[in-house]
């Protein structure tokens, strides 16, 4: 973490150029095995979609110190992630919108996949290898069930490059936190990682702007959570 602090750390001495660094490469991997059917898959979309474009969101993604690369891709068993927004680098409202609309008009395909988050986390970690060279890297990845297909998590972690990858859980589920626990417990991982929960997939859109929100305004130095905007002081 030593060179994103000394990044951090020129922001102070060099404000003008600081704002081309991105600061942060943000990725959302979303549910849509089998257990998502067509009318969750929608309210998944568009909830993805209204988050983009909410103003707390708008504003996260363009008042912090340079811009945010983001990118979004579906997945569900073990050769089925496809991409659907590449890494595209937000420098204004216009971005978002344009990547709203697109989310928005996706239509879902083959249904009948289980659920392979290993190999979500694989892919995953691969694309961030293409991202725009940025001060942090954090997988926003959600789900509605536990690993059924493929490789654990733990396999992913063990043999993928996640070194300097923060990964948060957006956890979908019913009246218990049993999607919650195992999120927390075999899915997030690195400093200040985070599970959101949703009841259901009628949560999902308010869930994700919560979670958006928090990943967008905290900047992540050596497990010290760090307010965008806020540079830590010369020792």
């Amino acid at each position: 973490m030593v060179r994103g602090a000394a990044l951090i750390l020129g922001l102070a001495a060099a404000p003008a150029a600081a704002q081309d660094q991105c600061r942060l490469a943000l990725q959302l991997g979303f549910d849509v095995s089998a257990s998502v059917d067509e009318a969750e898959y929608l309210q998944q979309t568009a909830g993805i979609a209204s988050a983009l474009i909410a103003p707390e969101i708008v504003e996260a993604f363009l008042n912090g110190p340079g811009p945010v690369a983001l990118s979004i891709f579906e997945w569900s068993g073990r050769f089925q992630q496809d991409v659907i927004i590449d890494w595209t680098l937000i420098t204004s409202e216009a971005d978002l919108t344009r990547i709203a609309e697109r989310v928005a008009r996706e239509t879902r395909g083959p249904q009948d996949f289980p659920t392979a988050i290993g190999y979500a986390l694989g892919f995953a970690a691969t694309r961030f290898q293409e991202a725009p060279p940025c001060l942090f890297q954090t997988l926003d990845l959600s789900g509605d069930g536990q690993n059924n297909d493929g490789f654990p998590p733990a396999s992913a972690y063990e043999h993928f490059p996640f070194d300097e990858i923060t990964v948060n859980g957006l956890a979908i589920g019913g009246a218990s936190n049993d999607i919650a626990e195992y999120f927390e417990r075999e899915v997030i991982r690195g400093p200040g990682a985070f599970v959101e929960f949703a009841r259901g997939h009628d949560e999902f859109a308010a869930a994700l702007r919560r979670k958006l929100e928090r990943e967008l305004r905290v900047m992540i130095l050596g497990g010290l959570a760090l307010p965008t905007g806020q540079l830590p002081l010369p020792m």
